[in-house]
């Protein structure tokens, strides 16, 4: 479990680290480096946080998640 808390604060650190990305260079495409990492990390934040519901269904010793059952 506190692994999955690790896996979702590494969003929340990388991008409230404002002055590593408030750049220019290197461009990707046309766009500026501040915009494509915030991008990238729409992707990287639904990796970790569906690793992260992973590992807490795999803690809690379920397979997958059941609609109306609490446990």
């Amino acid at each position: 479990m506190a692994l999955a808390a690790v896996l979702l604060v590494i969003p929340v650190v990388a991008l409230m680290w404002v002055p590593h990305y408030a750049k220019v260079e290197p461009e990707l495409l046309g766009f500026p480096f501040f915009f494509w990492y915030q991008f990238l990390w729409v992707f990287i934040c639904a990796a970790l946080t569906w690793t992260a519901y992973k590992l807490t269904l795999s803690a809690r010793g379920l397979t997958t998640h059941k609609v109306g059952e609490d446990r």
